[in-house]
């Protein structure tokens, strides 16, 4: 069975925390792990904190879009904005790197992203935006999946 949800917001860092929830509510109906669960709230706030502070440089006029669809066992989570993009997602994607060291920023948002995940895809153009494709196969799932 199919089942998702899709969610925009202004970006504003104060509903990051409003969509890790969010999303985590709606996996829940799978029973996942903790672990899983954990794993999946921590790179939803990696990759919507990306979008407010990278992409809209913290402009509460922005909007961060999230879709979540459940297929069975596996869980699709997209998170996309229509802020600066990226200049070189490759370079963005190395442990530590960061384009904004005056925040003191750790760079290691995708790094995080990919060690949680199993599939990651990032496509970004400049000026028009960046879209995170995550995927995760659970382990423990009921709901859905009879």
């Amino acid at each position: 069975m199919r089942n998702e949800m899709h969610l925009q917001f202004s970006a504003l860092s104060q509903n990051e925390s409003f969509a890790r929830v969010t999303v985590a509510a709606f996996v829940a109906q799978l029973d996942p792990t903790l672990d899983e669960l954990t794993e999946i709230k921590t790179v939803v706030s990696e990759a919507v904190t990306n979008a407010i502070i990278h992409g809209y440089e913290n402009d509460p006029s922005g909007v961060v879009y999230i879709s979540v669809i459940i297929e069975g066992h596996t869980v699709h989570l997209t998170i996309r904005d229509h802020g600066k993009g990226i200049e070189n997602v490759e370079e963005a994607r190395q442990p530590l790197f960061t384009a904004k060291p005056e925040l003191e920023r750790s760079g290691m948002g995708f790094t995080i992203m990919e060690n949680f995940m199993d599939e990651v895809n990032i496509y970004s153009k400049v000026n028009e935006g960046t879209t995170v494709e995550l995927i995760k196969h659970l382990t423990k799932s009921k709901a859905l999946c009879n």
